[in-house]
């Protein structure tokens, strides 16, 4: 799940050519993730249970850090003004939210097969860790079926319906995908019931498949993603969405009181006004002549 390229007027961090960059590499790293994936599940298939499991934990692992990325990216577009959150309900339950919860939920997947590997090369026949290990493969698909129906929930009020068609053809394979992971997720944990399999053993073979298919759905919403962003960063900015319910007028506000010539100006104030009760006052404009009639006085 990435959502970094969105119709917000507020994500005008940094240099134009910085922030594309960035953009662009934040959707690379995405696919990448999902390609990893997809290849450790094929692994799994054909018997190399120990190679491909750590290649998917590699695959979860760099989608929380490109979600970290994303969460970051989405603060620093305003500003690191957290109280702005009061003012458009969409900023923590999509923007801020939806990347938060996206980590936990890979950060839970990955745990879960770490704790999986530890206790198959240990050769324990029983731990409660294996109990644990099996609910956080659950509870990590939870976390991202919400996140991907939070993500769903983003609505524009000025963006178009081509905007609207790029962003519902990243929402339902993602929303998807999360789906079938907690499927077999569930259907796994299901399987065990009755059975006293131990370490490696608890990944059944449903898994494997189905884990399979959603990363295939997963990187299909990934180029779907890549496009997105392509598309929204050539879009003109006018276009774009901004923040509701006062806090792009706050937001405005506070970027003007920290341009560097409003701060360079007060600095060059009087400060050595102490015991007086005047306030201190700029200094008057410097004089200025006129562009013609300096070009008669070099003539």
């Amino acid at each position: 799940m990435v959502k970094l390229a969105t119709a917000r007027e507020s994500r005008m961090y940094g240099p134009r050519l910085t922030r594309n960059r960035v953009e662009y590499m934040n959707a690379g790293v995405y696919v990448f993730s999902t390609i990893v994936l997809v290849c450790g599940f094929v692994a799994m298939l054909l018997r190399e249970v120990k190679v491909g499991l750590v290649m998917v934990m590699i695959g979860f692992l760099v989608i929380v850090v490109v979600n970290v990325h994303d969460l970051i990216a989405h603060l620093a577009g305003i500003d690191y003004q957290v109280g702005l959150m009061e003012l458009d309900m969409q900023l923590p339950f999509v923007e801020i939210g939806v990347p938060v919860v996206q980590a936990l939920g890979g950060l839970l997947l990955f745990l879960g097969i770490f704790f999986l590997l530890i206790q198959g090369n240990k050769g324990y026949t029983h731990s409660k860790l294996e109990v644990h290990a099996l609910n956080m493969l659950i509870a990590g698909s939870v976390l991202w079926v919400l996140g991907s129906i939070l993500n769903s929930c983003q609505i524009y009020e000025r963006a178009d319906g081509h905007v609207q068609i790029l962003q519902q053809s990243v929402h339902i394979p993602f929303l998807t995908g999360s789906f079938l992971f907690m499927v077999g997720a569930i259907l796994n944990s299901r399987e065990q019931v009755g059975h006293s399999h131990h370490g490696l053993h608890l990944l059944t073979r449903t898994w494997v498949w189905v884990g399979m298919f959603s990363s295939l759905l997963l990187f299909i919403g990934g180029l779907a993603n890549v496009v997105k962003v392509f598309k929204m960063l050539q879009m003109d900015r006018l276009r774009l969405e901004k923040l509701r319910g006062g806090a792009q007028e706050r937001l405005s506000r506070v970027r003007e009181g920290q341009t560097p010539f409003l701060t360079e100006e007060r600095r060059k104030w009087p400060r050595n006004l102490e015991g007086t009760s005047e306030s201190p006052e700029p200094p008057p404009p410097e004089p200025t002549t006129p562009y013609k009639d300096v070009l008669v006085g070099r003539t």
